[in-house]
């Protein structure tokens, strides 16, 4: 079987994605796809490796400080992200993933970065005898993992709201020995159903199908919003503009090709900390969203206890 690019599109493409990966890299990544799958036996993990062995060659070039290796090291990280982009599309394509060929890919995702960080900061500390580059590595790398653990715990908790709301509803619809009216839950823009691969068909019900708007208060403070995050989502981009993926290809790819590693550090950085203080921000307001659908589902389940009572 001989797979296209539309295939490549339709069946490994995400629906959201980071702007880097959706502009600078699926574009590439897509077309090599296709080459790879139709002329070659290579595998996912193969891939995997090349990624990483790339990650470290962008290290070692970091690591001279010389503004000609600098670029080098740029063009290779990009290269590396291309490469790591491609490994879970061939394995979407051919249905060829493993377990532990996740686990890989995100081992050596972080490995790439800790190298990378203290190749970078510790080259150019080496050259200009500043400090400040050795408080910066160990930034970068903390901020690296903030970012992937907060991401797990945030779509942790708001799993566990639409359980709490979904238990809710079938306790008092079973309790009155009836069906409560049925009311929309919203899709939540900021999941991304192909990102969660342990969702349960309850889970995917719930976040598709109609019961309450969890993001209520949020749509109502910042009306403007919705029309920038219906644009975004035309085009597959996620609302989250500085995430894990934009940060690290300020620091490893702008910074070193402008020569301005301290500034675009810093000025990344605290992008990333003002999108996940707004994540933290919506996520307060859909906990307040879901005191209240739980008060409705109350309120109603008395309403009709009520009669029956009588």
């Amino acid at each position: 079987m001989k797979f296209t690019l539309d295939d490549v599109r339709s069946r490994t493409y995400k629906a959201r994605d980071a702007w880097w990966t959706v502009f600078l890299v699926d574009p590439l990544a897509g077309r090599l796809v296709v080459g790879t799958a139709n002329r070659t036996s290579i595998t996912p993990n193969q891939i995997t490796w090349g990624a990483f062995l790339l990650g470290l060659g962008s290290a070692g070039c970091f690591l001279t400080a010389d503004r000609a290796w600098l670029l080098a090291g740029a063009a290779l990280y990009h290269l590396s992200f291309v490469l790591d982009c491609m490994d879970g599309k061939i394995a979407r394509l051919k249905g060829t993933g493993t377990v532990l060929g996740g686990w890989l890919d995100y081992v050596f995702d972080r490995i790439r970065v800790l190298t990378c960080a203290f190749a970078l900061m510790w080259g150019q500390y080496q050259a200009t005898d500043q400090a400040l580059y050795l408080v910066l590595g160990i930034g970068i790398v903390f901020l690296d993992m903030l970012r992937y653990v907060d991401a797990l715990q945030v779509a942790k908790v708001r799993r566990q709201m639409r359980r709490t709301l979904k238990n809710a509803y079938d306790e008092s619809a079973t309790a009155n020995s009836s069906s409560l009216p049925a009311r929309l839950l919203r899709e939540d823009p900021d999941l991304d159903l192909d990102l969660d691969p342990d969702l349960d068909a309850d889970e995917i019900r719930l976040r598709t199908l109609d019961v309450v708007d969890l993001q209520e208060e949020f749509r109502t403070r910042f009306a403007w919003y919705i029309g920038v995050r219906e644009w975004l989502r035309d085009h597959r981009v996620r609302t989250h503009l500085v995430s894990g993926i934009e940060f690290q290809m300020a620091v490893f790819i702008i910074g070193p090709l402008l020569g301005l590693i301290v500034p675009v550090t810093i000025g990344a950085a605290a992008l990333l900390l003002v999108f996940e203080a707004a994540i933290m921000y919506k996520l307060w307001l859909s906990s307040r969203d879901l005191v209240r659908a739980l008060a409705e589902i109350r309120a109603t389940s008395a309403q009709v206890e009520a009669p029956a009572a009588n």
